[in-house]
């Protein structure tokens, strides 16, 4: 190989042939390898590429990177911050699910003459819990006074 990897660079070492490091960070992109390098450490990272199968290393330096990048935006929370933050996106959006679910059933069972609601399955234990927080956030609009769902009045 003429040229070094960004590894070997920062390193300030000769690259040699079947350098780990070439294939995943490349010269021309020396910040990404420094990024890396300055969580996780050189030793390491060529540790864990080793341990890795060959075709999921790009994957793995992928993330490496990417972790790298959030922890040195946010300190402290990292790459957990971001996975925060989507596990209350997917709580609020299967919320969100329970509440139109219960809804379509409700109206389904007033549209079909059936006074009562049964077997109706509420996808989350949590639902009740969500609806008493939440009071009448979620309108309904399209539905009369007269068929909304009782959580609702």
């Amino acid at each position: 190989m003429n040229s070094r990897c960004a590894a070997c660079k920062y390193l300030r070492r000769r690259c040699p042939p079947d350098c780990i490091f070439s294939s995943y960070f490349p010269s021309n992109d020396p910040q990404r390898f420094a990024s890396v390098h300055r969580i996780y450490g050189a030793s390491n990272i060529g540790k864990m590429l080793q341990q890795i199968p060959p075709h999921l290393r790009a994957e793995a330096t992928e993330s490496m990177y990417y972790e790298a990048q959030c922890r040195v935006a946010d300190p402290v929370y990292g790459i957990v911050k971001t996975i925060s933050l989507l596990n209350q996106e997917i709580h609020h959006a299967q919320s969100q699910l329970a509440k139109v679910q219960a809804q379509i059933a409700f109206y389904n069972a007033q549209v079909h003459g059936n006074n009562k609601i049964q077997n109706v399955e509420l996808p989350s234990s949590n639902f009740n819990n969500s609806l008493a927080n939440q009071g009448d956030a979620f309108p309904h609009p399209t539905l009369p006074l007269s068929i909304r769902p009782s959580w609702s009045m």
